[in-house]
């Protein structure tokens, strides 16, 4: 949610006025103002997404997190893409959210009108989706970082959940997921002191999957989404709801929902294409049903 360390940046910087030129929509006619949207991968079925806005080292702003969840969408209809990769710059996955969008904002108004509730999406995207992660990650950044299934990182990555700095606590899912991914006393040192963790603190904690130099995060991430990418992308929703709910279930019941989709995939073409393949020593085709 809210963001920055003082000293480090001032995330309440005018928003950055992008050249014509840098406009990169998905589809036809579809151009964005705050982040860069395109296909990668050989056979382009990796969505890629990075924030553009380089002078507020991408800070989180109502416009922007509106165009993640338009090009998640699109994303999400697109047949040919099986994961989605979402990074920032070298400088800055994310530094935070825009405090001048929030500064002056009564409780009224954050109650009344659901502040901050459309900038869960990536949490419910069906398709996997990875964070790759370069510099800050810090408040809002860390929040939007743990809403992505698999995290990256490059080695001079920093998380932190700094809000505890400006008065105020983490609102998109920082004491929730931080706590679920590195335990309650690194959580809690972390909310209650503002301090920042390195890439590589992130990944002895559980919070980071794998850390590479700087210039390799986003070629690492994309290679991960092509080998999501040709799996069967109905298989693979599936096995990401079976992980995801053993962060809100028991263990009776998370294994009971793993049965009951295990069973499921019984019912799929691709199943019994995966196995029919394997015994007849063949690579699968799977064709998503």
């Amino acid at each position: 949610m809210a963001a920055l360390c003082r000293n480090i940046i001032r995330v309440s910087l005018p928003i950055c006025h992008i050249r014509p030129q840098l406009y990169r929509g998905y589809s036809a006619g579809s151009a964005f103002q705050y982040i860069l949207v395109e296909k990668r991968g050989q056979n382009q079925n990796v969505g890629l997404i990075q924030l553009n806005r380089p002078k507020a080292l991408n800070a989180l702003c109502d416009g922007l997190m509106t165009e993640i969840n338009q090009a998640l969408d699109s994303f999400e209809e697109d047949p040919q893409v099986g994961a989605i990769v979402i990074t920032g710059s070298e400088k800055a996955f994310a530094a935070g959210a825009d405090i001048k969008e929030m500064q002056n904002r009564s409780f009224q108004e954050c109650y009344g009108g659901s502040f901050l509730s459309h900038w869960n999406r990536v949490s419910t995207v069906k398709k996997p989706v990875i964070a790759a992660v370069n510099g800050y990650a810090l408040g809002g950044g860390c929040e939007l970082a743990m809403m992505c299934d698999i995290i990256y990182a490059g080695e001079k990555a920093q998380f932190a959940q700094p809000e505890i700095l400006l008065g105020t606590i983490p609102g998109a899912g920082g004491t929730q997921r931080l706590t679920r991914a590195v335990g309650k006393s690194l959580a809690m040192e972390m909310v209650l002191t503002g301090d920042r963790i390195s890439a590589k603190e992130a990944q002895q904690a559980g919070l980071v999957s794998k850390v590479f130099p700087v210039d390799k995060v986003v070629e690492e991430a994309i290679d991960c989404g092509e080998k999501i990418a040709r799996n069967s992308k109905l298989i693979v929703a599936m096995a990401k709801e079976a992980v995801n709910g053993a962060f809100e279930l028991s263990l009776s019941e998370g294994n009971r929902l793993e049965k009951r989709l295990f069973h499921s995939t019984f019912a799929t073409d691709d199943r019994k294409e995966g196995m029919t393949a394997f015994v007849d020593k063949r690579k699968a085709n799977f064709t998503d049903n």
